[in-house]
């Protein structure tokens, strides 16, 4: 049992120091734009632009919960930092991006394309800071 809880132990550890880096990581507003183009869109801003951006919505609203308007994006660990980037992405999927119902948001939030999304966020943040 000491065994298990100490691999526990250690993965928290693991996760708290690469959330402490990203809350340390300076991020300019290119490079937001950047992560959010990359994330939500799958593109770079540096690509030929499509004439209509896909998830162009959902850039906006990742955007404003980024500048300000999102839970806890004031914060001094979350303010222009690469830690703000992955939470304002999260703080989309989980509770903003239109679904056909809470039920079915949860559950692409956790399972789907929503969980792909995040995924998709925790790594472009953890290449900012590597």
């Amino acid at each position: 049992m000491k065994k298990q809880l100490g691999i526990a132990v250690s993965q928290w550890d693991d996760f708290m120091y690469r959330m402490g880096a990203l809350a340390e990581r300076k991020v300019q507003w290119h490079e937001a734009l950047g992560f959010f183009m990359s994330v939500l869109c799958e593109t770079s801003p540096t690509a030929q632009m499509p004439e209509v951006l896909p998830n162009e919505r959902g850039l906006r609203k990742v955007q404003s919960l980024y500048e300000g308007y999102g839970r806890g994006a004031t914060l001094a660990s979350a303010n222009g930092t690469a830690w703000g980037l992955l939470n304002a992405v999260t703080e989309f999927v989980d509770h903003e991006r239109r679904a056909r119902s809470a039920e079915y948001r949860l559950d692409s939030a956790w399972f789907g394309q929503g969980a792909q999304i995040k995924q998709r966020a925790l790594d472009a943040a953890l290449q900012l800071v590597a």
